[in-house]
């Protein structure tokens, strides 16, 4: 299939390449220009404008937006509405908050326009692990573009078939999933960022305790000189706490174990706000996604080695870099 892209950062650049790579058609833009001639050479097409971009596409063209959420992202959906035809879709595969897309979802439908919302996972490995799908919007819409879906997800790899599931249809298994009207997809990712919040505070807080067994403060008998690299290591080989996360802990504490290329100061995309606010609206309980986000505001102003374990677990799945902690910034004024 042919398809736009506009945004051209981790994320997106990777995503074009993975859908050349399954044949398909990529006409890109981003305001980096050098970002589009990077793709041009991996076999894209390259726009020098975003009215290029649409003029470049088949009608009814596919836009795929890959900027960060909130402005960026509403700038670049109103003027695509404002250039694009009846029939042409456009694809939000960022962050965006739930609500967002059903009133951007309302207002394309006026001008006959399409509106697809897709929580994609998958970080900076994305390339060649695949990308983690959860796909809102019309479904025949969603049916159209289920090629460029099944390109982009991982496929059923090698993972065990889950017990239970022989005789079920759809496409969950192969990392996509179609999972309801406008806003569907970013409520699931939505919520899927929430609990990775507070996977990663549980691991983090657990080589917290690691760090400070042989702390002074204990009688000399239970003082314990652990090697965390070792322990997380050992973890990702038969237990039960395995996982991803798990796995680029160790990345990092193998690369760096006491972790002094990190502060701990510790950023929030949103949507860990958005999934306590949800819970707040259906009147759910959920302590360890609020104390887990909760964490992340005390860590711009106190950091613990905890801290420096989540900006690590950050920057290794999403290439996040730390900001500055709001302490440090406010005594450089």
């Amino acid at each position: 299939m042919q398809l736009g892209m506009i945004g051209l950062g981790r994320m997106g650049a990777n995503m074009v390449k993975r859908l050349i790579r399954g044949g398909h058609q990529c006409v890109v833009f981003d305001k980096d220009s050098e970002q589009v001639q990077r793709l041009v050479l991996e076999g894209a097409v390259g726009a020098g404008s975003m009215d290029e971009l649409i003029r470049c596409l088949t009608p009814p063209r596919i836009v795929w937006v890959m900027v960060p959420s909130g402005d960026p992202t509403e700038a670049t959906v109103e003027a695509l509405a404002q250039r694009l035809s009846s029939k042409d879709i456009v694809i939000d595969g960022g962050n965006s908050y739930f609500k967002d897309d059903v009133r951007r979802a309302k207002a394309l439908a006026v001008k006959g326009l399409h509106y697809v919302d897709v929580g994609t996972s998958g970080g900076t490995w994305g390339l060649e692990r695949g990308y983690c799908l959860m796909i809102g919007g019309p479904q025949p819409v969603v049916a159209h573009l289920d090629p460029i879906f099944k390109t982009l997800a991982p496929g059923r790899g090698d993972i065990q078939r889950t017990k239970g599931r022989d005789g079920m249809k759809g496409t969950a298994e192969d990392g996509y999933l179609y999972c309801g009207p406008a806003g569907a997809g970013h409520f699931v990712k939505m919520v899927h960022n929430g609990i990775e919040y507070g996977l990663m505070q549980a691991y983090a807080e657990g080589f917290d305790i690691f760090r400070h067994a042989n702390s002074k403060q204990l009688p000399e008998e239970i003082r314990y000189d652990l090697n965390l690299p070792d322990i997380a290591e050992v973890w990702r080989r038969g237990s039960v706490v395995g996982s991803w996360l798990l796995d680029l802990t160790a990345t990092a504490m193998a690369d760096n174990p006491d972790l002094s290329n990190f502060t701990g100061s510790v950023q929030d995309s949103g949507e860990g706000r958005w999934t306590v606010m949800a819970a707040v609206e259906e009147g759910v309980p959920a302590e360890v996604l609020s104390a887990s986000l909760y964490t992340r505001f005390r860590s711009r102003q106190d950091h613990t080695f905890a801290e420096k374990v989540l900006s690590a677990m950050r920057y290794q799945f999403g290439g996040h870099v730390e900001k500055p902690a709001e302490r440090e910034c406010a005594s450089q004024r």
